[in-house]
């Protein structure tokens, strides 16, 4: 078993897109490699204890150990409910 391996890091906000790729020990945890991006460097106003992390896709835990190769993705928390939003377009055109 390889004693390191690579991986990437992604996060994304309307204004800017973030993906720093990483060389990690084996055993790293999706939060540790969170922690050892940068990304709070990058996103100074995210609130990183609030936000949702996967890999390619999936929601994973924190404790979820990293393969190589593997994305970790952290997802902001929605702004919107997607039904409430759908209930206030319907209203919205309702009204027209």
């Amino acid at each position: 078993m390889p004693l390191n391996i690579r991986i990437e890091v992604a996060c994304a906000t309307p204004e800017k897109q973030w993906v720093d790729a990483l060389e990690v020990k084996t055993g790293c945890t999706a939060q540790q490699a969170v922690a050892l991006s940068g990304i709070a460097d990058a996103f100074p106003g995210l609130a990183l204890g609030g936000c949702t992390l996967g890999v390619f896709s999936k929601v994973v835990d924190g404790g979820y150990v990293l393969q190589d190769g593997d994305r970790v993705e952290i997802y902001r928390p929605l702004l919107l409910d997607p039904k409430e939003a759908r209930r206030q377009r319907a209203d919205k055109s309702r009204r027209r």
